[in-house]
């Protein structure tokens, strides 16, 4: 793997803090800590006391939320 390969995939797995990740999807920190809650959330890591997202989970998580018609929400 080349420099430019491992830091891409540095870049792309960056692990946000509850705060961080609600900017990142556009959401509230209290809106994510309620869907972890009721586990209809983005998957998260539990490291100690600390909640953290990969982002490529938050992304992945935000696509699955696409919709094309209301009918199906």
């Amino acid at each position: 793997m080349n420099k430019m390969t491992a830091e891409t995939n540095a870049s792309s797995n960056r692990m946000l803090r509850t705060a961080e990740a609600a900017v990142f999807t556009g959401l509230s920190a209290s809106t994510l800590n309620k869907l972890r809650l009721a586990g209809d959330g983005p998957v998260y890591l539990k490291l100690g006391k600390a909640v953290v997202y990969d982002t490529t989970d938050l992304s992945a998580w935000l696509s699955s939320k696409r919709r094309r018609s209301t009918t199906f929400a």
